[in-house]
């Protein structure tokens, strides 16, 4: 986990915004291609591993914005 905290610690905010606005959001039209996939995964119907892959690969900028969010509050508890 120290490892973790620490890479996240390292890794710049603005990166993780600019990582999150483009490669979590594009494509931007007609919607973005995180939220086809969420609706796709909500109606049961994400089966194809290429949209697996696509809603792992669009998720993973929120996801570690996510975990340098919570990994310092974990870590002051």
């Amino acid at each position: 986990m120290q490892s973790i905290a620490a890479l996240l610690d390292q890794l710049p905010w603005n990166i993780v915004i600019i990582a999150c606005l483009t490669l979590g959001l594009a494509p931007f039209v007609p919607e973005p291609h995180i939220w086809e996939k969420l609706k796709i995964l909500a109606g049961g119907t994400l089966s194809r591993p290429i949209d697996i892959f696509d809603l792992l690969m669009h998720a993973t900028p929120f996801l570690v914005a996510g975990l340098k969010l919570a990994v310092p509050l974990v870590a002051a508890k």
